[in-house]
């Protein structure tokens, strides 16, 4: 299928590895000019062919600078792709032990890094008739699957993305979210990451618990989800074949949340 994307202009954002890597080779691979973001670059990433621009979105004057040199690079933006998020090594512990200040650095990556983004590139999109996309959580609808801080700030997400649909779909902006649930990625697999940390917590080796993942979270196709399917639903978003499509939670889960 042609997407009808070639030419088309697109910002992801954390687009070093996992979801956000394979989101920008899809979209080169579609022809698209991308701006790829991230706060350290890799060989896979520079392979992608996508102009990559160092970027900690947690910083708040950061999306700024980054939608405007986005902008000076490729012009008006097609597409926004939400995707930084994270940072949730050290949330393994109760409500009652978390601290502000985790509470915050949670926010600031996961939820606000998103909204300031999304501002910034809002003229853009609206001159171009644009699509936003963000990577949100199936921890959004299931809080309790993930860190408290982390599911919460996944939420918000949601929340805002919806309610922005309803604000620029008027205006030519479509706005939808995709919520994977676990996914192969650093977050699960890197022997520092947040895996590895439950699985410290749990007293078993991270490999068993990659393993026993996928049926306690109740994904009946048994296995994580690969970054590429994530990136695969983004593309097609983007594409006028997805038109009528605004508004909307994605789940790519495995069936995991299992409500309608």
């Amino acid at each position: 299928m042609d997407l009808q994307l070639s030419g088309k202009t697109a910002l992801v954002t954390g687009a070093s590895r996992g979801i956000g890597l394979a989101t920008t080779a899809a979209l080169t691979a579609e022809g698209m000019r991308v701006i790829a973001a991230a706060r350290t670059t890799s060989p896979e990433l520079a392979a992608t062919g996508a102009t990559v621009v160092p970027a900690d979105l947690s910083s708040p004057g950061a999306p700024q600078r980054l939608v405007d040199q986005a902008v000076a690079e490729v012009g008006p933006l097609d597409l926004l792709v939400n995707n930084v998020g994270g940072g949730d090594d050290d949330l393994v512990a109760g409500f009652a032990d978390l601290t502000d200040e985790q509470w915050q650095r949670t926010f600031e990556l996961n939820f606000f890094s998103a909204v300031r983004t999304t501002r910034a590139a809002l003229p853009s999109l609206l001159s171009r008739g644009g699509t936003i996309i963000t990577i949100s959580s199936n921890g959004a609808r299931q809080p309790h699957t993930g860190p408290m801080p982390y599911t919460t700030a996944k939420a918000a997400l949601t929340a805002f993305s919806k309610a922005l649909a309803t604000e620029v779909g008027p205006h030519g902006v479509r706005v939808n979210t995709i919520s994977p649930g676990p996914t192969r990625t650093a977050l699960w697999e890197s022997p520092d990451g947040h895996g590895a940390k439950v699985a410290q917590a749990l007293g078993i080796p991270q490999q068993e618990l990659l393993a026993r993942l996928p049926a306690e979270a109740g994904m009946t196709t048994g296995r994580l989800v690969e970054p590429t399917e994530v990136a695969a639903l983004v593309a097609f978003l983007a594409s006028p074949h997805a038109a009528s499509t605004a508004g909307a939670d994605h789940l790519v889960d495995g069936n995991a949340v299992k409500t309608a």
